[in-house]
């Protein structure tokens, strides 16, 4: 009997078990509930600690691709059983893992890459999941979304996160004219075959924001393109490369507003120096595209400030 348990413990700790730099650890008891674990985004060291312990210790991973989540599963020695749950999927799936939920399994939940439920199926079942009275715990880590904003350079105290625009031509320039005048920094996904043809809608409508595309990031061949949307929208007619994810971080308009006004007032100043104030405001109009109004009240405003010394 002693020998029985002996085995079965050895048996329980094996499939705990995960492996970080050819060792092996055993991960502790897990409570039972639904666990959203965020994963790597494209570098496989990128993971916490504790989601390797939650993936190790769960009694099921429901993935949004098995086959994807197995390359890191593997290379971690983890051995828990995966069931797929993704958008085809999820009508169906989802009773079966609210009953084991009920049962008083432990449940991982991870995306192909990041954190779950952001552009990936899930509140659903997180939503159920709290109905019924069940645990909801979040284990955080990478995240596309901000990694992108963080090195964007563009600014980062307030961001609206679009995700996928349609990609229906005339829904997808709906939206983006929806979403044009939100006071924040824009956060949007995009594919590859369909990069070119966004950037040039969104350069259309948005003019010469600006903007980062963030490509591939944390893997080997990862890029930042910064300049203004019209720039950007050439370099990708022009060939740029493509392949992989892909992030598209723009800037707010009021950003754009602040930036403009910074450079219309170095234009002002030299002009108000060589030419009247109705010469500056034609000239400077003219060289920006900016209303004459605008112009004319900022020149005011310019001239006021040098009377009184300031």
């Amino acid at each position: 009997m002693a020998t029985e348990r002996s085995a079965s413990s050895r048996r329980e700790r094996a499939a705990r078990q995960y492996v970080v730099n050819g060792q092996a650890f055993v991960a502790p008891p897990l409570a039972s509930g639904l666990h959203l674990v965020a994963t790597p985004i494209g570098n496989l060291r990128d993971i916490t600690l504790r989601a390797l312990e939650v993936l190790a210790a769960a009694d099921l991973i429901a993935c949004e691709d098995t086959r994807r989540s197995r390359t890191l599963l593997d290379h971690y020695g983890i051995s828990t059983p995966t069931t797929p749950y993704h958008e085809h999927n999820a009508a169906l799936a989802r009773p079966k893992l609210i009953a084991r939920l009920a049962k008083g399994a432990a449940i991982a939940v991870i995306s192909d890459a990041g954190t779950p439920l952001i552009s990936d199926p899930g509140f659903k079942l997180v939503r159920e999941t709290v109905i019924a009275g069940g645990s909801v715990t979040a284990v955080p880590g990478p995240s596309a979304v901000l990694a992108a904003l963080s090195v964007s350079g563009i600014a980062t105290d307030r961001f609206f996160f679009e995700g996928f625009l349609p990609p229906k031509e005339n829904q997808r320039r709906a939206r983006i004219k929806e979403i044009k005048s939100i006071p924040a920094s824009l956060i949007l996904f995009e594919s590859g075959p369909r990069i070119s043809t966004t950037l040039n809608d969104l350069a259309a409508e948005f003019g010469r924001r600006e903007a980062a595309i963030c490509r591939e990031l944390t893997k080997l061949h990862e890029e930042v393109r910064r300049g203004d949307l019209p720039t950007l929208a050439g370099d990708y007619a022009d060939g740029a490369t493509t392949r992989g994810e892909i992030v598209i971080v723009i800037s707010s308009p009021q950003q754009e507003d602040e930036t403009s006004m910074v450079d219309h007032d170095a234009l002002l100043h030299d002009a108000l120096r060589r030419l009247s104030l109705k010469d500056a405001v034609a000239e400077i109009a003219a060289r920006t595209g900016a209303p004459r109004r605008m112009i004319y009240q900022r020149a005011l405003a310019l001239q006021q400030e040098r009377q009184h010394g300031r």
